[in-house]
């Protein structure tokens, strides 16, 4: 099963500073806190029954559910784990679950790139592809980091590349070198770079093989050393089968008419750029944290991230259905009902994950799935209308 990345609008394929964080917003029990003095938006109050009331049909003792955080104004509010993380062990989903992130990964990956550019040792458009992988092939040469970034690259989709290679075989799991491989071999792009927008996992794969050969270090090191480490994420990697061990884990299940299968790995799902990493809202809470505080990039350096794909004369790109899409480096940029939003959403299978940001409300909504068959965008957007609704 390919993985996949739902948007509000449309579906699309798929040695540091320790920075010491205050424990206590990160262990707080579920309950509501008292935002500052301030706007009537700020002191928006909802009752946790309300919040949990949404996510009632994820509570089981035997089947497999999610995991839900709720920060406003800085503070958790709401955490809650529904179900099992497994059906052999049977044990409860809680705050410290790690899901498979999927392509929410992508935020991780990008900041990984942002970071070597805040290092002086990567620019976003000075830099092509064939830059730092010389032995890619010569279309790479009109490829920039930020095309890689922003999903303008037109690369062709790894996934469909892999069924086309062994066509009518078993198709064996692919890691990002695998991608870059199918890559090189092809004779060019979708489109020009730059003058479209199309949703790419594999310029994802390719970023994390820049950071791995820029940095000298293995991309899932780099992530624990400049990303994970500093913000306290300690129980967040980027999974690699044989190499480390994803403590709490939660399997990935799909339901079919004789009950609920385990589906957690895919031919996609050792590729680490694009959707590789796993967390836990507990250490999610602690990412959100950074973002606020900027304590990885300052507001100035995390700009371009929140700074939509746009053409020449300044207008949103165009996605493949025609219609103009708002992305940044690794987060969708559509507002929600007027209020300033950055989200991303993540499919893999028997995984749907979601993080919604709302800037204007300081609001932070983080949903992990791992079962199939919710929404968990949908889900988050309602615990939202809880929020703007008590705020009007």
């Amino acid at each position: 099963m390919a993985d996949t990345i739902s948007g509000s609008r449309f579906t699309v394929k798929r040695t540091c500073i320790f920075y010491v964080l205050p424990l206590l917003l990160m262990i707080s029990p579920c309950k509501s806190a008292a935002g500052p003095r301030g706007s009537q938006a700020d002191r928006a109050h909802v009752a946790p029954g309300r919040i949990d009331a949404i996510f009632g049909g994820l509570k089981s003792k035997d089947a497999p559910g999610g995991a839900v955080l709720v920060i406003k104004n800085g503070q958790i509010v709401f955490q809650q784990g529904y179900g099992v993380t497994d059906l052999h062990s049977l044990h409860e989903i809680d705050a410290h679950t790690n899901f498979r992130l999927a392509s929410v990964t992508k935020q991780f990956t990008a900041t990984a790139v942002m970071l070597l550019v805040e290092d002086g040792k990567l620019h976003y458009d000075d830099d092509r592809v064939t830059d730092i992988l010389p032995e890619f092939a010569d279309y790479g040469k009109s490829i920039t980091i930020r095309n890689l970034l922003n999903h303008t690259s037109g690369l062709q989709d790894y996934e469909d590349l892999m069924v086309n290679d062994r066509p009518g075989d078993e198709i064996p799991q692919i890691k990002d070198a695998g991608v870059l491989d199918l890559l090189k071999k092809q004779k060019g792009t979708k489109f020009a770079p730059g003058s479209q927008w199309d949703y790419s996992n594999s310029g994802y794969a390719l970023l994390a093989m820049i950071v791995e050969k820029v940095s000298g270090r293995p991309f899932g090191l780099f992530l624990l050393d400049r990303i994970f480490a500093p913000v306290g994420m300690r129980n967040t990697l980027a999974y690699e089968k044989g190499t480390n061990k994803v403590l709490n884990r939660a399997y990935g299940h799909t339901k079919a008419d004789d009950g609920w299968h385990e589906t957690d790995q895919s031919p996609t799902s050792a590729v680490l750029g694009d959707g590789g990493i796993y967390s836990s809202i507990e250490d999610m809470a602690r990412w959100d944290q950074s973002l606020e505080r900027h304590s990885l990039l300052s507001e100035s350096k995390m700009r371009p991230a929140l700074t939509p794909a746009t053409s020449l004369s300044g207008d949103l790109l165009k996605g493949p259905d025609g219609k103009p899409v708002s992305y940044g480096f690794g987060w969708f940029l559509d507002p929600y009902k007027g209020h300033a939003r950055m989200f991303h959403n993540g499919e893999t299978v028997g995984f749907r994950n979601t993080i919604q940001r709302f800037l204007d409300r300081k609001l932070t909504i983080v949903v992990l799935c791992n079962r199939a068959d919710v929404n968990p965008e949908a889900l988050a957007l309602q615990v939202a209308d809880l929020y703007f609704g008590a705020a009007d």
